[in-house]
């Protein structure tokens, strides 16, 4: 066996040469560290995403495997697609824990290097465009959620009968939490980002000429409405049988 050091697996060298701030050579340290702060941070965001929406194209693909074969979905492509959602929810926890980090860049170092930003912005990410597209939105479903009521109607059932059924749906009940907690992940990550934006930038355009705040004040809902809304139905049922 070759001998391979961590170094090498990982490609460090290369992984730690892609951060050059623009504002080297220009700007005092505090401030050229600062640039790299958020290099780093963005860049760390990007590798997430790459993980995340790898996983959610899985779960699309197997739930979707069943229809493939004609046998329906299978009890382990459920269980793996709520897995790999699991996963994708904690993954989230870690986008918006990055977010957080990110208050701690100055005010004053930033409005130094912003400049260097020219016209990049995070809105410009191919791989949050995908993320986007999988998930869907407050009005239109996306292929998560699509792959998941074609699952279901294999299985014989309708979102509000899973719903209904709760840990009785088995793996398709399972697969709708994971669901809720992705959607929900999604949400407060975008919320965290709104704080982080109206912190450093208040009403100011944003780097890439969108409306900063506003634009994104217009993209944070709540993906997954017609699950939200069945599991909704069933709380109100059951509320009132319980004080019938």
């Amino acid at each position: 066996m070759t001998d391979l050091t961590y170094a090498d697996y990982l490609q460090v060298d290369t992984l730690l040469s892609l951060q050059q701030p623009r504002s080297s050579g220009t700007a005092d340290r505090a401030v050229v560290l600062a640039e790299h702060f958020f290099i780093v941070a963005h860049q760390s965001c990007e590798l997430w995403l790459k993980q995340l929406v790898a996983d959610l194209d899985a779960v699309v693909d197997t739930l979707a495997s069943g229809s493939a074969s004609g046998s329906g979905s299978g009890a382990a492509d459920l269980e793996l697609s709520a897995e790999l959602l699991r996963r994708a929810g904690d993954l989230l926890r870690v986008l918006h824990e990055q977010v957080l980090v990110l208050e701690r860049l100055p005010l004053r170092h930033f409005v130094e290097f912003r400049p260097f930003l020219g016209t990049a912005s995070g809105a410009q990410s191919e791989q949050f465009a995908g993320l986007a597209r999988l998930v869907g939105t407050d009005r239109r479903a996306g292929a998560l959620y699509e792959a998941f009521t074609a699952a279901a109607e294999r299985s014989g059932l309708s979102v509000a009968q899973v719903c209904r059924l709760g840990p009785g749906a088995g793996g398709l009940h399972r697969v709708a939490e994971a669901l809720l907690d992705v959607g929900d992940g999604l949400w407060r990550w975008k919320v965290a980002h709104l704080g982080l934006m109206s912190r450093m930038v208040g009403g100011e355009q944003g780097t890439g000429g969108s409306s900063g705040i506003d634009y994104l004040i217009r993209r944070i809902v709540l993906p997954f409405p017609e699950l939200r809304s069945q599991r909704g139905q069933v709380h109100a049922a059951e509320f009132a049988g319980s004080t019938g």
